[in-house]
């Protein structure tokens, strides 16, 4: 049997709202005016689509024992990197052992759901561990867009495999069709999006239903199976006409989460599909369909396993920590959209060290310290000698990883002069359950809610840019875990 073995998602705290967009940009676009109701997600400034990635395997894994993976399929079409491969950075933040591949699938809106196929046939028949299919996307638009209403920020993660399958897979269906509704050409930063009636009646009403009644035949099943029926679209009542045309009912299209989180683009489908999972009783048949040049559409039966799986938080539990903005020049400067005087301490050369970040790369991006052998103490960084002044023993330490160990505030502060993108800057001194001090950042904290004794969970975020030479360097910040787990 040959399905998905886990399932879980992130998407982030921020929620803007698109009444603050339409009350800076109705002036201008006043159709935009009609899409002022309910929130979108954003990113955080030092978010983006690897570090949500990141957290959307951690929220499948965390509950799966430590289980074994051959492979990281990550698909996106807003990699921060063009030529380092993401999903290698994934991998390092989540410690995983070297010996595996990682995969970036791009390119088209169909990329979560392509990475997610090549996994399943991947997974037919191997063996040595499941793979780890993830979809991420934060995209950008120019202000005023249409899109910058509908759109939002998040991340879906699968394991992929063949043993303890909670959702097993009928069949599937793929067809690669030149249509282009948008495209966003080499050098530049926006999508250009085509005339929408169009889009509407010759690519999603014709490519998509077709898709759907080809995988129904490989899957062996009737419209009338179908219990939950994934097929977004951003356009009014274009899903319910798609279910219709399908034979399926209205009543089995899947939450499309638009009012709260928005379109996910290319991890949207899936989103949607690890938010249905968690409510889905066994024996249900979910159809998930995603549409950009071309159509994939998966079916799956989910198992007795489902009813035991449960991710870390979920879609659902993220969605409800979320943290309302109402400030859309936040969210300008945090996208790039308006050109900032950032001040004289920003005027710094963020240059990285390669040969440094390759030689400490499970320090900096897996956030691995020490345990000594001789008495068990806890310290980051791993060091020859170690700290317990009772043992001062040398050489003796093996690799411990603090990332989801929980932590407590020390001692805080907030700091106005040292430059950040959010200001006040918030940083000190955590302590690690268990044992284990650390000098962080703080993240996702509310200015006059930060304490000490507050209960502290580490999440992989971005630590600076460097604009001059396009790269971005990546480490651990210290959240609130009540904002992050039940």
């Amino acid at each position: 049997m040959i399905g998905l073995s886990g399932f879980g998602g992130y998407i982030p705290r921020l929620r803007l709202s698109r009444k603050s967009i339409a009350e800076v940009n109705g002036w201008i676009q006043p159709g935009i005016k009609r899409l002022g109701k309910g929130e979108r997600s954003i990113c955080n400034w030092d978010e983006d689509s690897v570090t949500m990635a990141v957290e959307a395997a951690r929220d499948c894994l965390d509950n799966q024992n430590g289980k074994q993976l051959r492979a990281i399929y990550l698909g996106s079409t807003t990699l921060p990197f063009q030529d380092r491969q993401n999903s290698g950075v994934v991998a390092a933040a989540l410690n995983l052992d070297e010996a595996l591949s990682t995969i970036d699938i791009t390119a088209a809106q169909t990329a979560g759901t392509s990475a997610l196929v090549a996994a399943l046939d991947a997974a037919d028949g191997a063996k040595g561990g499941d793979i780890l299919v993830l979809a991420s996307d934060a995209r950008r638009t120019r202000s005023a867009a249409q899109q910058e209403m509908t759109f939002g920020d998040g991340a879906a993660a699968f394991t992929v495999g063949s043993k303890d399958v909670v959702a097993e897979l009928l069949g599937y269906h793929s067809v690669s069709i030149d249509f282009v509704d948008h495209y966003r050409g080499d050098n530049r930063e926006y999508d250009y999006n085509w005339e929408e009636r169009w889009i509407r009646d010759e690519g999603l009403l014709k490519i998509i239903p077709n898709a759907i009644s080809e995988a129904f035949g490989k899957a062996g099943i009737a419209a009338e199976d179908v219990d939950v029926l994934i097929a977004p679209s951003t356009l009014r009542g274009v899903s319910a006409k798609i279910a219709k045309m399908v034979g399926v009912s209205e009543e089995s299209l899947a939450e499309s989460l638009d009012g709260v989180v928005g379109e996910t683009g290319c991890a949207h489908p899936l989103v949607m599909l690890s938010h249905s999972l968690e409510s889905a009783l066994p024996g249900q048949v979910i159809v998930v369909a995603s549409f950009g040049q071309g159509c994939d559409v998966l079916v799956f039966k989910t198992t007795d396993a489902i009813a035991s799986f449960k991710p870390s938080l979920g879609i659902s539990g993220y969605i409800s920590r979320r943290c309302e903005e109402t400030n859309y020049n936040k969210f300008m400067a945090f996208n790039d959209l308006v050109l900032q005087e950032k001040g004289m301490r920003a005027e710094l050369d963020n240059q990285t060290a390669l040969t440094q970040l390759y030689r400490r790369r499970d320090m900096l991006l897996g956030l691995v310290g020490g345990e000594c052998d001789v008495c068990g103490t806890h310290q980051f960084p791993r060091s020859r000698i170690c700290v317990n002044p009772n043992c001062n023993a040398m050489n003796t330490q093996k690799p411990f990883q603090f990332a989801d160990i929980p932590s407590k505030i020390m001692t805080w502060s907030a700091d106005h002069l040292t430059y950040c993108p959010d200001p006040p800057l918030h940083y000190g001194i955590i302590q690690f359950e268990g044992g284990g001090r650390f000098l962080a950042n703080f993240t996702d904290v509310d200015v006059g809610n930060v304490e000490v004794g507050q209960d502290m969970r580490m999440m992989f975020r971005i630590k600076d840019y460097d604009d001059l030479r396009g790269f971005r360097r990546y480490f651990w910040k210290a959240a609130p875990s009540n904002q992050t787990r039940n």
